[in-house]
């Protein structure tokens, strides 16, 4: 039997792809710097869940050099469900002794596995590493699209609603009047979302802000004399359902001396985007958003969700092989995040009223890992007179949020929001403060199943009622 003839009885699936393709290919250099020292194993959430040597960002960088090295394919069920259930949390980088950048080969192998079934790798990779030719057909057989629905929903998500704002606008003020107008209550009440299989998914919808924080190149003056001109990143989620937090932070800001602006033109950071596999997406986001920023002369561009600070401090990385790259650069060199920034002025400690509560901090993954910021947000915690801040244990291991994971890996955010909430009551605190929506949501999703009565709220949000407080006695 010849050869050929021998290739084509072959079944399809018995044949692995070839390795990555050059397009937003995972670094190789970055692969190999791994020394499988497995410091980086207690520090990962789906290690410490189940146990799995592949489940680890050990095991996952040797799924990544085994499709690098062509010994398995970019079709492998095991490579994809690996890519799929890693949250990106950035622990393993945190505490790598080689430092290795994990961030930047995952998100590039998701970008590989979404291109693949998109079919836009399907021309890039047609032979198998014996060096059989391929067809088309045989290609889209091995690397089966995603379905209909999905494909559908991320072009509405991804495509649509977080690439234009407006968009976005509308369809938060419609959650909003769906939330407000009693059709909320009716459809929990009616076991309507029960039957739709939506009921968890549905109780992560955050309240929608009845204002929204529209940029429009509004400048808010500094309370006394201005000390530094800063502008603020409103974001997409940030803006809607988290208005009143962009509220706080300004009022904060202003009084610390800062005169902020709101450039008009500015959206989503794209994190999401390149999160999800979609870098061609988060890096038409980056652009729009260097240029709604550029020429405003500012000491610093403030950002209050970790997840957004953390992409928009990488954009050079993202445009590095662009025309880009400098802008890039430029841009996130004037990124701070809100924490990082006050933490690193003369706090304004003289107009804090006192605020009698007890706390518990929850680090998200992408302040505490990937931007590295851990004792500024305790520092600014500390500074409110009467706040009692409680020490949680594992504080900075992943709440199970990351971005679309408690919808795509529902049953591993679960476990990872249970394990977070349960440290943060054993402190008895009555509020949990953090800095990222994500977070926010998922640990408001895990008290309000528990009917417990803890608050969750940003650190800028209890910095301005400090504020307010003192500004309250002053009138009194």
């Amino acid at each position: 039997m010849s050869a050929q003839t021998l290739n084509s009885t072959r079944q399809v699936s018995d044949i692995p792809l070839i390795g990555f393709s050059d397009k937003d290919k995972p670094s190789s250099d970055i692969i190999n710097s791994c020394v499988h020292c497995g410091l980086c194993l207690s520090s990962c959430p789906t290690y410490r869940e189940t146990g799995l040597e592949m489940s680890s960002p050990r095991g996952r960088i040797y799924l990544m050099k085994a499709v690098d090295e062509g010994r398995i394919g970019l079709n492998s069920e095991v490579f994809q469900e690996q890519m799929s259930q890693c949250l990106n949390c950035r622990a393993c980088e945190a505490v790598c002794p080689s430092g290795v950048q994990y961030g930047a080969i995952l998100e590039a192998s998701r970008t590989q596995i979404e291109q693949a079934k998109s079919g836009a790798l399907l021309q890039a990779a047609p032979r198998t590493t014996g060096g059989e030719q391929l067809g088309m057909d045989q290609l889209r057989a091995k690397i089966p699209p995603h379905p209909l629905w999905r494909r559908a929903l991320q072009g509405v998500v991804f495509g649509l609603l977080f690439k234009r704002m407006g968009v976005f606008r509308v369809f938060s003020k419609a959650m909003g009047l769906y939330q407000r107008s009693g059709g909320q209550w009716f459809a929990r009440k009616s076991g309507i979302l029960k039957l739709l299989k939506m009921q968890d998914t549905e109780m992560m919808l955050p309240p929608i802000s009845t204002h929204f924080t529209i940029p429009k190149g509004q400048i808010f003056p500094a309370a006394g004399q201005r000390r530094y001109t800063v502008a603020l990143v409103s974001g997409c989620i940030m803006s809607t359902a988290f208005a009143d937090v962009h509220n706080a932070t300004i009022r904060v800001l202003q009084k610390n001396g800062c005169e902020v602006m709101l450039p008009p033109d500015q959206g989503c950071c794209g994190a999401l985007h390149v999160h999800g596999g979609d870098m061609d997406g988060g890096r038409e986001l980056a652009r729009r958003n260097i240029v709604a920023f550029e020429g405003l002369g500012v000491d610093a561009i403030i950002v209050n969700a970790a997840g957004c600070g953390s992409t928009l401090k990488e954009y050079g990385h993202m445009l590095y092989n662009t025309a880009w790259r400098k802008r890039a650069e430029a841009f996130s060199a004037k990124i701070k995040d809100v924490h990082e920034f006050l933490a690193g002025i003369e706090l304004n400690r003289a107009d804090l009223g006192a605020l009698p509560i007890s706390v518990t901090y929850q680090e998200p993954c992408h302040l505490a890992h990937a931007q590295r910021i851990t004792t500024q947000p305790r520092t600014l915690l500390s500074a409110i007179p009467g706040l009692e801040l409680r020490e949680m244990h594992e504080s900075a291991l992943c709440c199970g949020s990351a971005g679309i994971y408690n919808i795509t890996q529902p049953d591993m955010a679960a476990h990872l929001g249970a394990r977070k909430v349960n440290n943060a009551l054993a402190t008895g605190a009555k509020v949990i403060a953090t800095g990222n929506p994500g977070c926010a949501l998922q640990l408001a999703g895990q008290l309000q199943r528990r009917g417990e009565d803890v608050q969750v709220r940003y650190i800028v949000e209890l910095l301005d009622e400090a504020y307010r407080n003192a500004s309250a006695s002053a009138r009194r």
